[in-house]
């Protein structure tokens, strides 16, 4: 217990400092006769209620922030990679928040508080027309990856609002401006790749768009299903496999390798660029791309 006193002397610490801004002290029963007894008081030592008041406001938010849906399917995409589906159709400002591609959210799985963070593989009007959200998940052992790809249909998991500002297209627009645009993905993140193309961002009035999909071998290679309709709204799918089997015929090594080896002359100035990927990729693209002269607002990312 302290006890808080009011008053309009100040007591000095220190004999040394000057006698006219600090009067020589009171005897402590001379003090406490000149007291009011108004002006006493006992305080109890209590946590600061702003703390309490904000550890309180950010309990409210983590719980109001996250939404609960079950799972539709999830199913094998490739080796290691799972393709999963999410009924989020009741809940409409979840749905709303998605209005880009290559944007992303948190996803908790039943009885572990710490999240993932997820791509959207589905095009936003997925999510209107038909109430899902749909995730490409890399099957990693002992990750909440792997908890989820473990689960099953009807299985309820948490979702937080959709974040980031995705691809933004709107910098290689019109597409007569800029008909030369290229695609950079390996692995999973093929993921909000696919949702990009299945937006739409008028390939189809492109003269060259290509995708250099880059893969360990054809059975990690997801999404192989899509390749024909990707084609068919404009878009020259190229796989890349860095350790293919003895058969194969088509790129092999690395993206930015098999780029470099079937580059063309173009203009840097009506060229796109949309990446997605490892980071040693992205940033080989990148250099390679700005030698060439393409302007760095027009190398798109999701982060």
């Amino acid at each position: 217990m302290s006890i808080s006193i009011s008053s309009t002397l100040s007591l000095s610490a220190s004999s040394s400092l000057p006698h006219a801004l600090f009067p020589p002290p009171h005897s402590s029963m001379s003090l406490l006769r000149r007291l009011r007894p108004g002006r006493l008081r006992f305080n109890i030592p209590q946590p600061p209620r702003r703390f309490a008041t904000a550890a309180a406001a950010a309990v409210r938010q983590d719980t109001a922030s996250w939404t609960q849906a079950p799972l539709v399917e999830v199913e094998p995409a490739a080796e290691s990679l799972f393709h999963a589906s999410i009924d989020v159709s009741d809940a409409p400002d979840l749905v709303a928040s998605h209005t880009r591609a290559g944007q992303y959210l948190q996803l908790r799985v039943p009885d572990v508080e710490k999240p993932t963070f997820l791509a959207i593989a589905s095009p936003p009007s997925l999510a209107s027309s038909e109430g899902v959200f749909q995730f490409l998940v890399k099957n990693v052992e002992g990750s909440i990856a792997e908890l989820l790809c473990g689960l099953k249909k009807g299985d309820v998991v948490q979702l937080n609002q959709v974040m980031g500002s995705g691809f933004d297209v709107d910098q290689i627009a019109p597409p007569q401006n800029y008909p030369t645009v290229f695609i950079f993905a390996t692995g999973s993140a093929i993921s909000p790749i696919r949702s990009l193309i299945e937006s739409g961002f008028g390939a189809i009035k492109r003269s060259d768009v290509r995708l250099y999909y880059g893969a360990r071998n054809l059975k990690r290679m997801a999404y192989q299903d899509r390749f024909k309709d990707w084609e068919s709204s404009g878009i020259k799918v190229v796989p890349v496999l860095s350790e293919p089997e003895n058969d194969w015929t088509g790129e092999s090594g690395y993206v930015q390798a098999a780029f470099t080896r079937a580059k063309k002359a173009f203009d840097p100035l009506s060229t796109g660029v949309i990446l997605c990927g490892q980071k040693q990729m992205a940033e080989e693209v990148t250099s390679i791309l700005l030698a060439d002269g393409v302007s760095s607002e027009k190398i798109l990312k999701n982060f």
